[in-house]
C-alpha cells in the first residue's frame, strides 16, 4: 500500500494523526516558537546543544570551496560554522520547510556578516528543489525527527549528494544507560515543557517535542535507514551518554 493512500496515519508525538496533517502541525510548532527558540535550547540544554554542534561541525568537515545544504536549519547557528568554513568560494544554503525559522536563522546571519556565501531556500525535506548532484555536504540538525517520511528525505539527501558526498545526521538519540535514561525522561517530560510554558509561553510544542524525540529511531535504527536510503560507510558517534547522536553517511 501507497505512504500516500488515503487515510494514511503517522505520529505527531504521541498522538496518530493523517499524513497529511503532520506538516502543517510541526509548521505551527516552530512558527511558534522560532523566536525563542535558542533561548529555550539553551536552557533545555544548560548550553549543551553549542557543544553538540561543534562536535559535529568537527565531523563534518568541511572544506574550503565545498557547497553545502543545511537542511532544517532553522535560526541559523550550523550554517553560519558551516559558512566559515567553506569560505568566499564556497556556498552554503540555508534551507527550512518553515517560513518563520528560516527569517530568524536569514536575519542572524545578515547581522553576524556571513551572509555573502548563504542563500535561503525555503525547502520541504522530502521533495528538495535542487538538481542531483549539487552538494558536497548535507547537514540537518535536530531536524530529521520532524519530518514525517524519514527515508524520503534520506533519499533526497542522498541524490542531491555529488558523488563522494557525504550526508551527516545531528539528532536526538536514546540514552545508553538505562540508570541515565530514566533521568533523562524524567526531566524531560517533568520539566522541559514547563519551561516551554514560562519561556516561550507554549507548553505544549514542548511537550511534542519531547515526545517526537521517543518517536525517533535509535542510533541503530536510524543508521539502517540512511543505509537503506543508499548511504554507505554510515556511522555514528553518541554524544553525552545517547542523548544526542551524529549520524555520517557517503555517497560513493
Amino acid at each position: 500500500m501507497s505512504e500516500e493512500h488515503a487515510g494514511s496515519t503517522t505520529h505527531f508525538g504521541y498522538r496518530e494523526v493523517e499524513e497529511s496533517e503532520k506538516a502543517r502541525l510541526v509548521g505551527a510548532v516552530f512558527s511558534s516558537v522560532a523566536s525563542r527558540y535558542d533561548l529555550m535550547n539553551d536552557l533545555m540544554s544548560g548550553g549543551l546543544h553549542r557543544a553538540w554542534k561543534a562536535l559535529a561541525m568537527k565531523i563534518a568537515a568541511a572544506r574550503p570551496g565545498e557547497q553545502v545544504l543545511d537542511l532544517a536549519g532553522g535560526t541559523g547557528d550550523l550554517a553560519a560554522a558551516l559558512a566559515q568554513r567553506v569560505g568566499p568560494q564556497g556556498h552554503v544554503v540555508l534551507s527550512d520547510i518553515n517560513g518563520a525559522m528560516l527569517g530568524v536563522g536569514r536575519d542572524r546571519l545578515i547581522d553576524k556578516g556571513l551572509f555573502d556565501n548563504v542563500g535561503p531556500v525555503q525547502a520541504d525535506a522530502e521533495r528538495l528543489p535542487f538538481p542531483d548532484n549539487s552538494f558536497d555536504l548535507i547537514t540537518i540538525g535536530f531536524g530529521l525527527r520532524n519530518v514525517t517520511h524519514k527515508d524520503r528525505a534520506l533519499k533526497a539527501m542522498r541524490q542531491a549528494l555529488k558523488p563522494g558526498g557525504r550526508c551527516l545526521v545531528l539528532e536526538f538519540s536514546q540514552p545508553r544507560s538505562a540508570a541515565f535514561r530514566r533521568l533523562y525522561d524524567a526531566y524531560s517530560f517533568n520539566v522541559v515543557p514547563k519551561l516551554g510554558r514560562f519561556v516561550a509561553k507554549d507548553e505544549a510544542s514542548y511537550q511534542y517535542l519531547v515526545e517526537s524525540i521517543r518517536k525517533h529511531p535509535d542510533q541503530e535504527g536510524l543508521k539502517a535507514l540512511m543505509e537503506d536510503a543508499g548511504l554507505e560507510r554510515v556511522d555514528y558517534w553518541n554524544l553525552t551518554g545517547g542523548i544526542v547522536a551524529v549520524h555520517r553517511g557517503y555517497k560513493l
